[in-house]
Protein backbone atom coordinates (compact mmCIF):
# COMPACT_ATOMS: atom_id res chain seq x y z
CA UNK A 1 0.00 0.00 0.00
CA UNK A 2 3.35 2.36 0.87
CA UNK A 3 4.04 1.82 -3.04
CA UNK A 4 0.76 2.77 -4.17
CA UNK A 5 1.10 6.26 -2.33
CA UNK A 6 4.10 6.88 -3.27
CA UNK A 7 3.28 6.22 -7.17
CA UNK A 8 0.37 8.32 -6.34
CA UNK A 9 2.43 11.45 -5.00
CA UNK A 10 5.26 10.39 -7.53
CA UNK A 11 2.83 11.02 -10.16
CA UNK A 12 1.18 14.56 -8.48
CA UNK A 13 4.47 15.66 -8.27
CA UNK A 14 5.11 14.84 -12.10
CA UNK A 15 1.69 16.45 -13.13
CA UNK A 16 2.87 19.80 -11.03
CA UNK A 17 6.53 19.73 -12.81
CA UNK A 18 4.71 19.35 -16.31
CA UNK A 19 2.16 21.95 -15.79
CA UNK A 20 4.70 24.42 -14.17
CA UNK A 21 6.45 23.57 -17.55
CA UNK A 22 3.58 24.16 -19.59
CA UNK A 23 3.17 27.74 -18.30
CA UNK A 24 6.88 28.81 -19.14
CA UNK A 25 6.14 27.53 -22.39
CA UNK A 26 3.42 29.87 -22.89
CA UNK A 27 3.43 32.55 -25.03
CA UNK A 28 3.59 35.19 -22.78
CA UNK A 29 5.83 33.75 -20.48
CA UNK A 30 8.31 33.37 -23.19
CA UNK A 31 7.54 37.08 -23.87
CA UNK A 32 7.96 38.10 -20.42
CA UNK A 33 11.25 36.14 -19.86
CA UNK A 34 12.89 37.45 -23.21
CA UNK A 35 12.07 40.84 -22.18
CA UNK A 36 13.53 40.49 -18.83
CA UNK A 37 16.45 38.69 -20.04
CA UNK A 38 17.01 41.44 -22.54
CA UNK A 39 16.86 44.03 -19.19
CA UNK A 40 18.65 42.14 -17.38
CA UNK A 41 21.80 42.46 -19.93
CA UNK A 42 21.14 46.93 -20.09
CA UNK A 43 23.79 49.26 -18.55
CA UNK A 44 21.38 52.09 -16.70
CA UNK A 45 21.63 54.28 -18.95
CA UNK A 46 20.23 51.50 -21.46
CA UNK A 47 17.94 50.54 -19.88
CA UNK A 48 16.89 54.32 -19.33
CA UNK A 49 15.91 55.02 -22.89
CA UNK A 50 14.25 51.55 -23.48
CA UNK A 51 11.80 51.60 -20.94
CA UNK A 52 8.83 53.63 -20.46
CA UNK A 53 6.09 53.16 -18.33
CA UNK A 54 2.93 51.19 -19.29
CA UNK A 55 0.58 54.41 -19.15
CA UNK A 56 2.98 56.18 -21.53
CA UNK A 57 1.67 57.90 -24.66
CA UNK A 58 4.92 56.73 -26.57
CA UNK A 59 3.27 53.38 -26.90
CA UNK A 60 1.20 54.28 -29.50
CA UNK A 61 3.57 56.08 -31.41
CA UNK A 62 4.58 53.70 -34.16
CA UNK A 63 5.69 53.80 -37.52
CA UNK A 64 7.36 52.19 -40.57
CA UNK A 65 9.11 55.02 -42.35
CA UNK A 66 13.32 55.45 -41.67
CA UNK A 67 13.23 57.82 -38.86
CA UNK A 68 14.74 58.45 -35.45
CA UNK A 69 12.54 56.64 -32.75
CA UNK A 70 12.51 56.29 -28.76
CA UNK A 71 13.99 53.01 -26.95
CA UNK A 72 17.26 51.47 -27.65
CA UNK A 73 18.70 50.94 -30.92
CA UNK A 74 20.93 48.14 -31.97
CA UNK A 75 23.30 50.17 -32.87
CA UNK A 76 23.60 51.05 -29.10
CA UNK A 77 23.52 47.69 -28.02
CA UNK A 78 26.62 45.21 -27.03
CA UNK A 79 26.52 42.50 -29.59
CA UNK A 80 25.32 40.02 -26.65
CA UNK A 81 22.58 42.72 -25.69
CA UNK A 82 21.85 42.74 -29.70
CA UNK A 83 21.23 38.53 -29.44
CA UNK A 84 18.92 39.23 -26.92
CA UNK A 85 17.25 41.31 -28.63
CA UNK A 86 16.84 39.69 -30.92
CA UNK A 87 15.81 36.89 -29.02
CA UNK A 88 12.41 39.39 -27.70
CA UNK A 89 11.91 39.60 -31.52
CA UNK A 90 11.64 36.34 -32.07
CA UNK A 91 9.15 35.09 -28.76
CA UNK A 92 6.21 37.52 -30.90
CA UNK A 93 6.99 36.02 -34.08
CA UNK A 94 6.50 32.42 -35.95
CA UNK A 95 9.84 31.00 -38.01
CA UNK A 96 9.04 32.38 -40.87
CA UNK A 97 7.72 35.86 -38.71
CA UNK A 98 11.40 35.86 -37.51
CA UNK A 99 13.28 35.02 -41.00
CA UNK A 100 11.18 38.09 -42.68
CA UNK A 101 11.83 40.37 -39.68
CA UNK A 102 15.57 39.64 -40.37
CA UNK A 103 15.63 39.98 -44.26
CA UNK A 104 13.92 43.22 -43.99
CA UNK A 105 16.37 44.61 -41.85
CA UNK A 106 19.22 43.08 -43.78
CA UNK A 107 17.44 45.29 -47.02
CA UNK A 108 18.74 48.52 -45.16
CA UNK A 109 22.10 47.34 -45.64
CA UNK A 110 21.83 47.28 -49.49
CA UNK A 111 19.73 50.61 -49.77
CA UNK A 112 22.74 51.93 -47.92
CA UNK A 113 24.64 51.29 -50.64
CA UNK A 114 22.37 52.01 -53.79
CA UNK A 115 21.37 55.14 -52.32
CA UNK A 116 24.28 57.25 -51.49
CA UNK A 117 24.72 59.88 -49.09
CA UNK A 118 21.38 58.89 -48.21
CA UNK A 119 22.08 60.52 -44.55
CA UNK A 120 22.69 58.76 -41.13
CA UNK A 121 20.08 56.89 -39.34
CA UNK A 122 17.91 56.74 -42.46
CA UNK A 123 19.48 52.87 -44.05
CA UNK A 124 21.17 51.09 -41.42
CA UNK A 125 20.00 47.72 -39.99
CA UNK A 126 21.09 48.75 -36.89
CA UNK A 127 18.28 51.38 -36.80
CA UNK A 128 15.75 49.51 -35.32
CA UNK A 129 14.73 49.87 -31.82
CA UNK A 130 13.54 47.80 -28.70
CA UNK A 131 11.15 49.70 -26.43
CA UNK A 132 9.34 48.00 -23.50
CA UNK A 133 6.49 49.07 -21.74
CA UNK A 134 5.61 48.22 -17.99
CA UNK A 135 7.41 45.51 -16.16
CA UNK A 136 7.27 42.33 -17.90
CA UNK A 137 5.37 39.84 -16.15
CA UNK A 138 3.53 36.72 -17.85
CA UNK A 139 0.58 37.70 -15.68
CA UNK A 140 0.70 40.90 -15.49
CA UNK A 141 -0.08 44.26 -17.51
CA UNK A 142 2.93 45.02 -20.18
CA UNK A 143 3.90 45.53 -23.57
CA UNK A 144 6.63 46.27 -26.19
CA UNK A 145 7.63 47.39 -29.31
CA UNK A 146 10.74 46.31 -31.86
CA UNK A 147 10.39 48.93 -34.77
CA UNK A 148 12.69 50.28 -37.55
CA UNK A 149 12.24 51.01 -41.05
CA UNK A 150 9.76 48.33 -42.41
CA UNK A 151 9.19 46.37 -39.79
CA UNK A 152 7.27 47.14 -36.56
CA UNK A 153 5.64 44.83 -34.36
CA UNK A 154 3.32 45.63 -31.32
CA UNK A 155 2.59 43.43 -28.64
CA UNK A 156 0.23 44.10 -25.56
CA UNK A 157 0.35 41.29 -22.58
CA UNK A 158 -2.88 41.31 -20.17
CA UNK A 159 -3.34 38.64 -17.47
CA UNK A 160 -1.08 36.19 -19.91
CA UNK A 161 -3.51 37.37 -22.92
CA UNK A 162 -1.51 38.82 -26.22
CA UNK A 163 -2.39 41.31 -28.61
CA UNK A 164 -0.02 41.11 -31.76
CA UNK A 165 -1.33 44.35 -33.33
CA UNK A 166 -0.14 46.82 -35.52
CA UNK A 167 1.68 44.14 -37.15
CA UNK A 168 3.62 45.64 -40.06
CA UNK A 169 5.92 44.35 -42.24
CA UNK A 170 7.74 45.66 -46.01
CA UNK A 171 10.42 45.20 -48.35
CA UNK A 172 12.18 47.62 -50.36
CA UNK A 173 12.63 46.10 -52.97
CA UNK A 174 9.99 43.65 -53.03
CA UNK A 175 12.37 42.00 -55.52
CA UNK A 176 15.71 42.01 -56.04
CA UNK A 177 16.60 42.29 -59.40
CA UNK A 178 19.80 42.18 -59.68
CA UNK A 179 23.61 41.61 -57.77
CA UNK A 180 24.12 38.39 -55.81
CA UNK A 181 20.98 38.48 -54.32
CA UNK A 182 19.20 38.26 -57.10
CA UNK A 183 15.80 36.70 -56.96
CA UNK A 184 14.63 37.25 -53.06
CA UNK A 185 11.21 38.34 -52.53
CA UNK A 186 10.95 38.86 -48.86
CA UNK A 187 6.91 39.01 -49.14
CA UNK A 188 6.52 36.67 -52.09
CA UNK A 189 3.83 34.60 -50.40
CA UNK A 190 1.90 38.16 -49.25
CA UNK A 191 2.02 39.44 -52.72
CA UNK A 192 1.72 36.15 -54.45
CA UNK A 193 -1.46 34.55 -52.74
CA UNK A 194 -3.16 38.26 -53.68
CA UNK A 195 -3.08 37.62 -56.83
CA UNK A 196 -4.00 34.28 -56.93
CA UNK A 197 -7.37 35.20 -55.02
CA UNK A 198 -8.04 37.98 -57.75
CA UNK A 199 -7.52 35.60 -60.58
CA UNK A 200 -9.56 32.80 -58.95
CA UNK A 201 -12.39 35.33 -59.54
CA UNK A 202 -14.19 35.40 -62.68
CA UNK A 203 -15.05 38.81 -64.42
CA UNK A 204 -18.60 39.55 -62.63
CA UNK A 205 -16.43 39.01 -59.45
CA UNK A 206 -13.47 41.00 -60.67
CA UNK A 207 -15.54 44.04 -61.66
CA UNK A 208 -16.92 43.88 -58.16
CA UNK A 209 -13.52 43.36 -56.46
CA UNK A 210 -11.63 45.99 -58.23
CA UNK A 211 -12.99 49.13 -56.53
CA UNK A 212 -10.62 51.40 -58.24
CA UNK A 213 -8.41 50.52 -61.38
CA UNK A 214 -5.84 52.83 -60.14
CA UNK A 215 -3.68 51.33 -57.59
CA UNK A 216 -3.66 53.80 -53.99
CA UNK A 217 -0.14 55.28 -53.38
CA UNK A 218 0.02 53.19 -49.92
CA UNK A 219 -1.68 51.58 -46.97
CA UNK A 220 -4.92 53.80 -46.21
CA UNK A 221 -4.36 53.11 -42.25
CA UNK A 222 -0.43 54.21 -42.72
CA UNK A 223 0.72 54.69 -38.82
CA UNK A 224 -2.76 55.49 -37.44
CA UNK A 225 -3.24 55.06 -33.81
CA UNK A 226 -6.72 53.53 -34.46
CA UNK A 227 -7.36 51.53 -37.53
CA UNK A 228 -10.57 52.84 -40.04
CA UNK A 229 -11.63 53.46 -43.20
CA UNK A 230 -14.21 55.90 -43.97
CA UNK A 231 -17.39 54.57 -45.69
CA UNK A 232 -19.18 51.14 -45.98
CA UNK A 233 -16.74 48.32 -46.49
CA UNK A 234 -16.34 47.69 -50.44
CA UNK A 235 -15.05 45.01 -52.95
CA UNK A 236 -16.62 41.46 -53.15
CA UNK A 237 -18.02 39.73 -50.16
CA UNK A 238 -17.17 36.42 -49.39
CA UNK A 239 -20.65 35.19 -49.26
CA UNK A 240 -20.63 35.60 -53.27
CA UNK A 241 -17.68 33.91 -53.51
CA UNK A 242 -17.67 30.17 -54.27
CA UNK A 243 -16.26 27.56 -51.82
CA UNK A 244 -12.73 27.08 -53.40
CA UNK A 245 -13.08 31.42 -53.74
CA UNK A 246 -13.47 31.38 -50.14
CA UNK A 247 -10.60 29.00 -49.13
CA UNK A 248 -8.43 31.33 -51.25
CA UNK A 249 -9.20 33.98 -49.30
CA UNK A 250 -9.16 32.16 -45.94
CA UNK A 251 -5.10 31.08 -47.30
CA UNK A 252 -4.34 34.47 -47.72
CA UNK A 253 -5.17 35.54 -44.32
CA UNK A 254 -2.96 32.59 -43.29
CA UNK A 255 -0.35 33.99 -44.43
CA UNK A 256 -0.68 36.76 -42.01
CA UNK A 257 -1.59 35.07 -39.47
CA UNK A 258 1.45 32.43 -39.60
CA UNK A 259 3.54 35.32 -38.95
CA UNK A 260 3.03 34.48 -35.44
CA UNK A 261 3.63 32.04 -32.90
CA UNK A 262 1.20 29.02 -33.32
CA UNK A 263 -1.15 29.90 -30.25
CA UNK A 264 -1.28 33.99 -32.13
CA UNK A 265 -1.77 32.27 -35.23
CA UNK A 266 -4.54 29.92 -34.54
CA UNK A 267 -6.36 32.63 -32.44
CA UNK A 268 -6.12 34.73 -36.01
CA UNK A 269 -7.27 32.39 -38.10
CA UNK A 270 -10.22 31.73 -35.14
CA UNK A 271 -11.14 35.36 -35.49
CA UNK A 272 -11.05 35.15 -39.57
CA UNK A 273 -13.33 32.20 -39.63
CA UNK A 274 -16.02 33.44 -37.24
CA UNK A 275 -16.43 36.87 -39.48
CA UNK A 276 -19.74 36.69 -41.17
CA UNK A 277 -18.85 36.14 -44.76
CA UNK A 278 -21.41 38.53 -45.60
CA UNK A 279 -19.56 41.28 -43.97
CA UNK A 280 -16.04 39.86 -44.96
CA UNK A 281 -14.57 41.90 -48.07
CA UNK A 282 -11.94 41.66 -50.44
CA UNK A 283 -11.12 44.74 -52.32
CA UNK A 284 -8.27 44.94 -54.97
CA UNK A 285 -7.23 48.31 -56.39
CA UNK A 286 -4.62 48.64 -59.41
CA UNK A 287 -3.41 46.60 -62.24
CA UNK A 288 -4.80 43.26 -62.32
CA UNK A 289 -1.96 41.34 -64.74
CA UNK A 290 0.87 40.69 -62.43
CA UNK A 291 3.91 43.37 -62.13
CA UNK A 292 1.71 46.41 -62.60
CA UNK A 293 1.18 49.17 -59.26
CA UNK A 294 -1.60 47.26 -57.04
CA UNK A 295 -3.64 47.29 -53.53
CA UNK A 296 -5.31 44.93 -52.00
CA UNK A 297 -7.49 44.80 -48.86
CA UNK A 298 -9.37 42.06 -46.66
CA UNK A 299 -11.60 44.02 -44.44
CA UNK A 300 -14.36 42.62 -41.79
CA UNK A 301 -15.92 43.81 -38.44
CA UNK A 302 -12.76 42.38 -36.65
CA UNK A 303 -9.73 42.82 -38.60
CA UNK A 304 -7.96 44.41 -41.31
CA UNK A 305 -5.32 43.58 -44.00
CA UNK A 306 -3.59 45.66 -46.38
CA UNK A 307 -0.91 45.52 -49.34
CA UNK A 308 0.48 47.69 -51.45
CA UNK A 309 3.01 47.57 -53.93
CA UNK A 310 2.87 50.96 -56.09
CA UNK A 311 6.39 52.84 -55.47
CA UNK A 312 9.23 52.33 -56.65
CA UNK A 313 7.81 50.89 -60.04
CA UNK A 314 5.79 48.42 -58.39
CA UNK A 315 8.52 47.05 -56.43
CA UNK A 316 7.86 47.99 -52.97
CA UNK A 317 5.68 46.47 -50.24
CA UNK A 318 4.15 47.43 -47.58
CA UNK A 319 1.49 45.26 -45.48
CA UNK A 320 -0.31 45.28 -42.19
CA UNK A 321 -2.42 43.44 -39.61
CA UNK A 322 -4.83 45.38 -37.79
CA UNK A 323 -7.36 44.70 -35.19
CA UNK A 324 -10.13 47.12 -35.24
CA UNK A 325 -11.08 46.59 -31.61
CA UNK A 326 -7.32 45.47 -29.87
CA UNK A 327 -4.65 47.37 -31.78
CA UNK A 328 -2.44 47.67 -28.46
CA UNK A 329 -4.60 45.68 -26.21
CA UNK A 330 -7.42 47.91 -26.21
CA UNK A 331 -9.99 45.62 -25.97
CA UNK A 332 -7.98 43.29 -23.39
CA UNK A 333 -7.31 46.36 -21.53
CA UNK A 334 -11.16 47.41 -21.62
CA UNK A 335 -12.07 43.39 -20.21
CA UNK A 336 -9.72 43.64 -17.24
CA UNK A 337 -10.52 46.84 -16.18
CA UNK A 338 -14.32 45.62 -16.23
CA UNK A 339 -13.72 42.52 -14.68
CA UNK A 340 -11.95 44.64 -12.05
CA UNK A 341 -14.68 47.34 -11.80
CA UNK A 342 -17.17 44.29 -11.07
Amino acid sequence: MKHVWLRIAALGIAAILLTAAYKRAETSSVMADAANHFLDSLWADQKAKATYTFADDERFDWHFIPKLRKGLSFGEMQPFQKTLATALLAAGLSQQGLIKAETIRSLDQMLLLLEQGAGPNRRDPDNYYVTIFGTPSATGTWGYRVEGHHLSQNYTIVNGRIADSPSFFGSNPAEIKTGPRKGLRVLAAEDDYGYEMIESLDKAQQDTAVVDKKALGDIITMASRKAALNGAPNGLAASKMTAAQYDKLMSLVEVYADNMPDPLAQHRMEIARKQPKDATFFAWTGAVPRGGPHYYRIQTPAYLIELDCTQDNANHIHSVWRDYENDFGLDLLKMHYDADHK
